[in-house]
């Protein structure tokens, strides 16, 4: 149990620390006035308070991942831990807060427009494809995977069908009204919820002694499937997730003031691998050996892990909470995927949103397409989700970094982990059998190593190249273009 209490430590001094450097490379302003103001329009750009947008913000991004992949990337082992750790603090919790900042910095602006800006405006077309391919997915899985814990407690008595009409319901009611109408009424309570659910589990494991693995580096996956790439593909909310980046843009429209953003994005990304470190050590300890948990997520799949953790943790009532908990993670990441996507075409198309006709015209093609996917297995419609993901993920990294680069920051902040997920990424596509290339492991690192490197040195080369030009960086509250500081 020393790891899991280092690791839990780790995660909060890493937000004292490295957050604070990471925001102090940034340079927030907090005298300068937010999208939330200058853009308002009580539809998307409305001024909340930090409380508030931080309990939001981690309901957006923690969606089943911070649970569902934990107990998957469990079958790793305690290297697992390592992975949480590391790339909560280094990566995803940097991903978050600079994909949330410079979007303050740039009217609210989704990742689409921002890559554009950024990365060349080719990149718009390829991101805004990636963006809505990746939000309609979460959006589909975020509602087949609750549908089955309802399902599940409340022991058949409605069919998964009537479940999913009715979340389908909520998420069309969420994707067009305004805001503060539901998302910043309910969340509030709903991120209590998950909090007190997690918090329960990890006392529970604790006061009854459970015997959670010390830290080790060997693989105890039962199918000896390897930890390069397909860890970081399992596990990535907890430690670093692409939707993350759809997501962030939209508390950007309503944070009252740059100062807030460490607490909100960075702050929020800590306490969701808080959440994926308890679920994680609950799945290593509770099952008997990995080879338990394996049989377990090949009979009730980590929907049946959640109900036996959170029952065996927390009892009858306790754990029925706990349950719900999870249950509330989804759907409220559901909804803002559905919400992200409305408002990312409405960008691209350059509709604007304050009559609710032009946002159910955006909508109702989502929801159509996102039902016809409920059809389609569960399992494969993660692995999609997972890569495009962390594709998504690749791109954000990148994005921060050049914002970084071009002003003559450290951008290796962002750079390191955008090198490094770069090759995972294509390590994955040339390795995995179902939907790549299923090529051996030597040639897939060989491949993404050559990858990694080419994208650098074009990193690079784009950015000493924009350095040299009166490159527009980022607008102000006015409206008004300001220019690169030159070095």
């Amino acid at each position: 149990m020393i790891t899991f209490f280092v690791s839990i430590l780790l995660l909060i001094v890493g937000y004292f620390t490295y957050g604070k450097y990471v925001e102090k490379v940034f340079g927030e302003k907090e005298e300068r006035p937010t999208p939330a103001y200058v853009n308002a329009d009580g539809v998307d750009y409305v001024p909340m308070s930090t409380p508030r947008n931080s309990l939001i913000q981690l309901l957006n991004i923690a969606g089943v991942g911070p649970v569902f992949g934990p107990i998957a990337g469990a079958l790793y082992g305690p290297v697992a831990f390592i992975w949480i750790v590391v790339g909560c603090i280094f990566a995803g919790a940097v991903h978050d807060y600079l994909t949330g900042m410079i979007s303050i910095r740039n009217r609210g602006a989704h990742l689409p427009e921002l890559a554009s800006r950024f990365l060349g405006k080719h990149m718009r077309h390829i991101v805004n494809v990636f963006a809505l391919l990746l939000l309609v997915l979460v959006g589909t899985v975020f509602v087949t995977s609750p549908a089955m814990l309802l399902y599940n407690l409340m022991d058949a008595k409605f069919s998964i069908a009537i479940i999913t009409f009715i979340i389908f319901a909520y998420y069309i009611l969420a994707t067009l009204l305004p805001v503060d109408k539901i998302i910043g009424r309910f969340y509030p309570f709903f991120g209590a919820l998950l909090v007190i659910s997690a918090l329960g589990v990890g006392v529970g494991m604790v006061v009854t002694g459970a015997s959670i693995p010390e830290l080790t580096l060997q693989n105890m996956h039962p199918g000896n499937l390897p930890i390069f790439p397909l860890l970081f593909f399992t596990i990535t909310c907890g430690a670093l997730s692409g939707f993350h980046a759809t997501q962030s843009p939209i508390i950007s429209r309503t944070t009252q003031n740059e100062k807030q953003g460490r607490k909100i994005f960075y702050g929020m990304m800590i306490a969701e691998g808080i959440i994926a470190m308890i679920w994680a050590a609950a799945a290593m300890a509770l099952f008997d050996g990995y080879g338990g948990l394996s049989q377990m997520l090949a009979e009730g799949g980590p929907a049946g892990v959640v109900s036996s953790v959170s029952l065996m943790m927390m009892g009858s009532i306790g754990g029925t909470l706990a349950i719900l908990g999870v249950i509330i993670l989804p759907i409220t990441s559901g909804d803002t995927a559905f919400r992200a996507a409305r408002m990312i075409i409405a960008d691209y198309f350059k509709i604007a949103q304050a009559k609710i006709s032009k946002r159910l015209w955006i909508a109702i093609p989502l929801f159509v397409i996102s039902y016809a996917l409920t059809q389609i297995d569960f399992n494969l419609l993660w692995r999609y989700f997972s890569w495009a993901n962390q594709v998504t993920a690749v791109i954000a990294l990148w994005v921060g970094a050049m914002y970084l680069f071009l002003q003559f920051k450290n951008h290796w902040i962002a750079t390191i982990p955008a090198i490094f997920m770069t090759a995972m990424v294509f390590v994955y596509i040339v390795y995995e059998p179902t939907m790549g290339l299923g090529q051996s492991l030597t040639v897939s690192y060989i491949v993404g190593a050559i990858a990694a490197i080419l994208i650098t040195l074009a990193f690079f080369y784009y950015g000493n190249k924009k350095r040299g030009t009166e490159f527009i960086l980022e607008e102000d509250v006015s409206g008004f273009k300001q220019p690169l500081p030159q070095n």
